[in-house]
């Protein structure tokens, strides 16, 4: 090809290209190079012609030219050189060189420059500077050409505190233009945020020597972009970076995909991860430009002592914050703990911070697959990690992409980066899925049964990547993976059907005529219960507003709720009747009778276990459920803010609560209020029961300050809080007892949130006669049966308004 050149003409040059770009057996990497060469010796060539003197002048291929990438149309961007010399040579070099270009067609950015006019247009334009960074001697003093990269890469790497800083602004300008790449249906490969600007910074940043990206995936993404844009160009015949609808095809059979959907997830997978990649290496250029304005000060207040590591602040077991990320613990054994990665997931998504790199890959590189079915506290972190709003995004793109997602949830794998060729869906199937849960976590208030909702919004969609109807195939997927998540066979039915009905109650209401009785008892039909009804109502709007604003409306609000109501009132007659209270065990009864003798409480602590039989896969040993504690009190006023309070004290997390009264046998005086929880550790180990019984006898006397204790560890410990959660709800449930009034409470699970609950219902002047708690992921579902402790009867319908009105007031404050 160089011999098609030698004569510097633009027809031999021209020809040379055409052959090499309609060559079928080279593209992609060899055909930009082969591209480059071709043109840096033709550009020689009119070098060569243009002057004799080659000392002081040089021709640098900068930007894309610069690192021999360019595509089909790409323009040539080009520094003529200079040492000051004779102006009107290098003008006339200049226009022997520029002229020729122009009359081939080709886009060229040009210009000529002394070095030190280069460096002080650098300092002054960012753009130019990265281009500078690629510079590539062509033709001429390669000396001249070298020591101006040299003196562009010392100012880049001098300049870098206050140069990458302007660089992020303008990566993040640019994706606020541009949108993201991954979800685009027309994205544009270059400017959209994970193209290839993007990862033309993160080459800018590596040569800082600040920071440097996560270089695996890296190349092979950018060289993806790279030909997908030589196809466009092939394609088009134009400069164009934009993958536009009518062209997918052609650009996909160019690259031997099977179709323009094919085309896409290639596209949004490379994207993801120079996206991921720009993350993370901001992240940590944020972290090193912080630590080195820190630095200093701490040097003048230790006394030039050596500095102090940064501090680790517990968040899980296994799981701590350290500069602003999640890291692993030191004694955390992800071999040995395959609950860690959704468990160090769930505590990044709550705290609102991301999961550092380094923890991710580790967990990645040693990660086991759960057990079928998963143990519970593998399901409720799961669920913690869903409902943490919008947190959740990021914290779940870090899973994804180093692998863990497919390899707790391998379904996803259909899924993953799947477009959606709808003008009214703004992501991708997945990052739908996952939207969709984001928006559910603002509704989990309106729900029984947050974990399923928030499950089934995971899943709703996950049919898609399968033949014929997503909900009939999405039902089958979401059965079976809510069985291998541990859910109960009933759960599981509820999860089934509501992916299988996710779109009836929009469909149902915009489209058929609500006043026809058989349209409700149609829906009341396929609904079954009044709380999948609850659920599919949530889920219904959370699945719509992570759609596209399109989507949702005002009206269709209201025509969806307008259809609940009719149909709740048909399922009324279904609502099952409050469960007896279960007569004392004989275990229970002795305790009773034991802080009877002793006039104090007494405590048991057991393993709690759930039977083999139950499982899918048994192994003839019971699961480990959590820890079981059993407490029973001599009733008197106070018993379950004081235990609700020592356990927050211990860092004991609730995970479910029950308190009642027990009858005692016949000849024994007094009564005694048992309760029965399941807790965990936050992190470490359980606490004695000896330390736990003698923190509660001085909690019920008045000696231990429970609430202030509380008050001083948040405030010594503060907590960057992620999650926005929605706020508490506290309602009166009609006609629930007959024996008592029934206060629910649905709130953002908080440590001490049942010590707050306690404290406010007895300063509330009632009597809990009984409670239910239980935690579901993050959120709290717990209902007290109140009565009023002269009568012991329930309250008026006035007072037991006032009750929940200022029991919301407390949680909200």
């Amino acid at each position: 090809m160089h011999d098609e050149t030698k004569d510097s003409g633009p027809g031999g040059y021209a020809a040379a290209r055409l052959r090499l770009l309609t060559e079928g057996a080279r593209s992609g990497p060899p055909r930009r190079a082969a591209l480059a060469d071709l043109t840096d010796a033709w550009l020689g060539g009119l070098f060569a012609a243009g002057t004799r003197e080659t000392r002081g002048i040089s021709l640098v291929a900068v930007g894309g030219y610069g690192r021999a990438e360019l595509s089909p149309r790409s323009d040539l961007d080009l520094l003529l050189l200079h040492d000051g010399g004779d102006p009107e040579a290098v003008a006339a070099l200049a226009d022997r060189l520029w002229y020729p270009v122009w009359d081939l067609g080709l886009a060229l950015d040009h210009s000529v420059r002394t070095p030190g006019e280069a460096r002080r247009t650098a300092g002054e334009d960012l753009k130019v500077q990265l281009g500078l960074l690629d510079a590539r001697h062509v033709a001429g003093d390669l000396g001249l050409t070298a020591s101006l990269r040299t003196a562009v890469l010392a100012d880049w790497r001098n300049q870098a505190p206050k140069r990458l800083p302007e660089l992020r602004e303008l990566c993040a300008e640019r994706a606020e233009r541009q949108g993201e790449l991954q979800y685009l249906l027309e994205p544009d490969l270059k400017e959209a945020r994970g193209g290839l600007r993007d990862a033309t910074a993160l080459r800018a940043v590596a040569a800082s020597w600040l920071a440097d990206a996560p270089r695996e995936g890296l190349a092979e993404a950018r060289r993806r972009l790279l030909d997908v844009r030589d196809a466009l160009h092939l394609a088009t015949g134009r400069a164009t970076d934009r993958l536009a609808l009518q062209e997918q095809d052609q650009v996909a059979a160019e690259l031997g995909l099977l179709d323009a959907d094919a085309l896409l997830r290639q596209v949004y997978e490379a994207a993801r991860v120079i996206a991921y990649a720009s993350d993370v290496t901001w992240r940590e250029v944020g972290r090193v430009l912080r630590s080195r304005a820190v630095r200093p000060r701490l040097r003048a207040v230790l006394g030039g002592g050596k500095a102090a590591a940064a501090e680790r602040s517990p968040l899980a077991e296994g799981v701590v914050e350290q500069d602003g990320e999640v890291v692993l613990a030191r004694a955390a054994r992800p071999d040995r703990d395959p609950v860690l990665p959704l468990r160090a997931a769930a505590a990044a998504a709550q705290a609102g911070l991301p999961l550092s790199l380094h923890a991710v890959r580790r967990m990645a590189a040693a990660a086991r697959p759960l057990p079928a079915p998963w143990p519970a506290e593998a399901r409720e972190q799961l669920v913690t990690l869903l409902g943490s709003g919008r947190p959740t995004v990021e914290v779940w793109e870090a899973l994804e992409a180093e692998g863990l997602i497919t390899l707790l949830l391998p379904d996803w794998e259909r899924v993953r980066c799947r477009p959606q060729r709808n003008a009214v869906h703004l992501w991708t199937v997945d990052r739908h899925l996952v939207e969709t849960a984001v928006r559910a976590s603002g509704l989990t208030r309106r729900v029984g049964r947050p974990d399923l909702l928030l499950v089934a919004a995971l899943l709703h969609d996950i049919g898609k990547g399968w033949p014929g109807d997503h909900s009939v195939a999405g039902e089958v997927i979401a059965g079976d993976v809510a069985a291998r998540i541990g859910f109960d066979h009933h759960d599981v039915a509820v999860i089934a059907a509501l992916v299988r009905h996710h779109l009836l109650l929009v469909e149902t209401a915009t489209r058929r005529d609500l006043d026809d009785p058989a349209t409700v008892r149609a829906v009341a039909e396929a609904v079954g219960s009044p709380g999948t009804l609850e659920l599919l109502h949530a889920l219904t709007e959370a699945d719509a507003l992570a759609t596209g604003p399109a989507a949702w409306s005002s009206w269709r609000a209201s025509l969806v709720a307008d259809l609940v109501k009719r149909v709740s009132a048909v399922l009324a007659g279904d609502a099952p009747a409050a469960p007896e209270e279960a007569a004392p065990t004989a275990e229970q009864e002795r305790l009773a009778l034991e802080a009877v003798a002793t006039g104090g409480p007494v405590l048991a602590l057991r393993a709690r276990t759930e039977p083999p039989a139950e499982r899918q896969e048994p192994s003839g040993d019971p699961e480990p459920l959590g820890v079981e504690l059993l407490v029973a009190v001599p009733d008197q006023p106070g018993v379950l803010p004081a235990v609700a309070g020592v356990l927050a004290l211990h860092r004991l997390t609730v995970r479910t609560a029950e308190l009642r009264a027990v009858g005692l046998p016949d000849g024994v005086d007094g009564s005694v209020l048992l309760l029965d929880w399941r807790v965990a550790a936050q992190y470490g180990s359980l606490p004695q029961a000896a330390r736990l019984r003698a923190d509660l006898v001085r909690a019920l006397d008045g000696t231990l300050d429970v609430a202030g204790r509380l008050a001083e560890r948040d405030a010594a410990h503060p907590r960057r809080r992620g999650v926005v959660a929605p706020p508490p709800r506290v309602t009166v449930a009609p006609a629930a007892s007959r024996h008592a009034t029934v206060i629910e409470v649905r709130a953002q699970d908080a440590p001490g949130l049942l010590f707050r609950i306690g404290r406010a219902l007895e300063d509330a002047g009632v009597r809990v006669r009984s409670a239910h708690a239980s935690t579901l992921g993050a959120n709290a579902v717990d209902a007290f049966y109140v009565t009023d402790p002269a009568r012991g009867t329930p309250l008026s319908g006035e007072e037991a308004a006032s009750v929940a009105g200022k029991l919301e007031e407390t949680l909200r404050g």
